[in-house]
C-alpha cells in the first residue's frame, strides 16, 4: 500500500508536466487494498489512455472521445490488476497515438522530467512519444510499470528519452483487447518499466492466448532463452541504420555498447538489412491506410463528439470529424483514403504490402543460422537525445518523422525490441540504443538489455 500512496503523491507533485489525463487515485487505493487481501503485493500503474479501463474516461487526447468511458477494461490491464496492479491513471499522448513527441494531444503536451522549471511554460525538454507520459511517469516514480502502445516505436522512443527501458513485445504476445487501433498488424501493446527484469516480470504476467483477440498467441511458443552470460552471442550491426541525421551522440553510444558487449564475450558482425531504407515509406502507407479504414467509426453518431445544427447527415459527419480532430490526424486519414483508391491502390497499398514481406525477410535472414547467424541486432532508437519544444518546432516537427526510421522495422516484422538506457549526452538528457531479437526470443533480448545497461554503468535518474 505504501508505493502505491508514495506514486500518487509523485502524482500530484509533477501535475506540472501533464503526465495524466485523468487521475484515479481512489481506483488505485481500493485496488491496493483488495491486493493485500488477496496476499499479494501492491503496485502503481499508469495505463496509457487508449486502453479500456471500465468506467474510466478514455480519450486518446482527441477532443472526439472527450466524454467517453468504457463499458469494458482490457485484457492486458485485466491481468495486471490481477497480479496485484494499481491504476493511478491514464497517461497523456499524441492525439490517437499519431506521433513523437507528446506534444499534440487535447489536453496539451506531455513535459519531460528532465525540464527546467525555470522555462517550462514557454519551453520545456520533449518527452517523446506518442507514449510520453507512461515514459515520464515511470521516469519520475509515478509507477512501476507503464503501459504504453507500439506502432513504429511509440513506447521506445519516449523511453529513450526519459532514460528508462521500452519494450515491444513479439507481435501477438499482448492482447489487443480494449487497444484502440491505429495500425491493426503493427499495433502491440509494450511495456515501459526502469529495469530489463521489471519488464521480464510484467510480460510474464500479460501474455498468453486471449480469446478476445483472435492475432494472439499461446505463450508456450516463446523461447525461454534468457542469459546469464554473453559469452557466444553474436550481435549484428546493421549498415543501413546509420544514416546522415544520426547524431554523433547517439553514435558514440552506439560505439561503446558494442565494445562493452564484446569484452563480455560477443561477437560483433555487421550485417546488411538492405530494404531498410525503404521500411519508412512501408510504414506510412501501411498506417495511413488502416487509419482511414479505423478512423471511420469516429462519425459523432453512435459516440464521441456531436457537432449540432447540421442541415443534413453529411454535413453533420464533416463538422463533427472537422471540429474534433487535430490535422495530423486529419492528414493521415486523408492519404490513406488516397492510397486506397482503385486507381492507386496497386502502385501504393499492395506494393507495400510486397515490400514488408521483404523487410521482414531481412530480419528472418540476419537471425537465421543459414544467414548473418546474429542473436540480436544492435541498432539506434532515435536520431538524437530529446531536445527542446523551441527547437522541435523550429524543425516544423521534422523530428517526429524522423525517428521513426530506426524503429519501426521492428514492427513490419513483428519481433521484439528493446530500448535501453546506456549514458547521457552533454545537455544530461538520457541516450538509448536499441536491441532486437527474433521472433519469440523476448526473453533474450531483455537478458541483454540488462546485462548491456549493467555493463554500460547503470546511469541513473536524479
Amino acid at each position: 500500500m505504501k508505493c502505491v500512496e508514495e506514486a500518487i503523491e509523485r502524482a500530484v507533485k509533477h501535475r506540472h508536466l501533464n503526465c495524466l489525463i485523468t487521475e484515479t487515485f481512489q481506483l488505485a487505493l481500493d485496488q491496493a487494498s483488495e491486493a493485500q487481501k488477496k496476499g499479494l503485493k501492491p503496485f502503481p500503474v499508469i495505463v496509457k489512455d487508449c486502453f479500456a479501463v471500465k468506467n474510466v474516461p478514455m480519450t486518446c487526447s482527441s477532443k472526439m472521445l472527450l466524454n467517453y468511458s468504457v463499458p469494458y477494461t482490457a485484457t492486458v490491464v485485466k491481468r495486471l490488476v490481477k497480479s496485484g496492479g494499481c491504476i493511478i491513471g491514464k497517461s497523456n499522448l499524441d492525439e490517437f497515438s499519431m506521433g513523437s513527441s507528446s506534444l499534440r494531444g487535447y489536453f496539451g503536451p506531455v513535459k519531460s522530467g528532465f525540464s527546467h522549471k525555470e522555462s517550462l511554460d514557454d519551453d520545456w525538454v520533449v518527452a517523446g512519444g506518442s507514449s510520453g507520459g507512461s515514459a515520464v511517469g515511470v521516469q519520475l516514480g509515478m509507477a512501476t510499470v507503464a503501459l504504453g502502445s507500439d506502432t513504429g516505436g511509440s513506447a521506445r522512443n519516449p523511453a529513450a528519452f526519459n532514460g528508462v527501458f521500452g519494450f515491444k513485445p513479439t507481435y501477438g504476445l499482448l492482447s489487443r483487447n480494449g487497444l484502440v487501433p491505429l495500425t491493426n498488424s503493427l499495433d502491440a501493446p509494450s511495456i515501459i518499466a526502469k529495469s530489463a527484469d521489471d519488464c521480464k516480470t510484467y510480460l510474464d504476467v500479460m501474455k498468453g492466448h486471449d480469446p478476445f483477440d483472435s492475432t494472439t498467441v499461446d505463450s508456450q511458443r516463446c523461447i525461454a532463452n534468457a542469459k546469464q552470460s554473453l559469452k557466444g552471442l553474436v550481435i549484428g550491426i546493421p549498415q543501413e541504420y546509420f544514416n546522415d541525421v544520426l547524431s554523433p551522440t547517439v553514435l558514440r553510444a552506439l560505439n561503446s555498447s558494442a565494445l562493452e558487449l564484446e569484452k563480455a564475450g560477443c561477437t560483433i558482425k555487421e550485417v546488411s538489412m538492405k530494404h531498410t531504407e525503404q521500411s519508412i515509406v512501408c510504414y506510412h502507407i501501411l498506417g495511413e491506410c488502416d487509419v482511414a479504414s479505423n478512423m471511420g467509426r469516429y462519425d459523432g453518431v453512435s459516440y464521441g463528439f456531436r457537432k449540432l445544427n447540421e442541415t443534413s447527415l453529411d454535413a453533420m459527419y464533416t463538422a463533427s470529424r472537422n471540429r474534433s480532430l487535430n490535422k495530423v490526424v486529419k492528414n493521415r486519414i486523408i492519404a490513406g483514403n488516397y492510397f486506397l483508391l482503385k486507381e492507386n491502390r496497386k502502385k501504393y497499398y499492395d506494393a507495400a504490402v510486397r515490400l514488408r514481406r521483404l523487410i521482414a525477410g531481412d530480419f528472418k535472414r540476419a537471425f537465421s543460422p543459414d544467414g548473418e547467424g546474429v542473436h540480436a541486432l544492435l541498432t539506434p532508437v532515435t536520431s538524437d537525445s530529446a531536445e527542446s519544444y523551441k527547437h522541435w518546432k523550429k524543425e516544423r516537427f521534422q523530428r517526429d518523422w524522423v525517428d521513426d526510421f530506426y524503429t519501426q522495422p521492428a514492427n513490419m516484422a513483428g519481433v521484439p525490441a528493446l530500448s535501453v538506457p546506456v549514458g547521457f549526452c552533454k545537455k544530461k538528457r538520457p541516450v538509448g540504443v536499441q536491441l532486437i531479437s527474433n521472433l519469440f526470443e523476448d526473453d533474450l533480448c531483455l537478458s541483454i538489455g540488462k546485462e548491456l545497461y549493467r555493463l554500460m554503468g547503470e546511469p541513473q535518474i536524479e
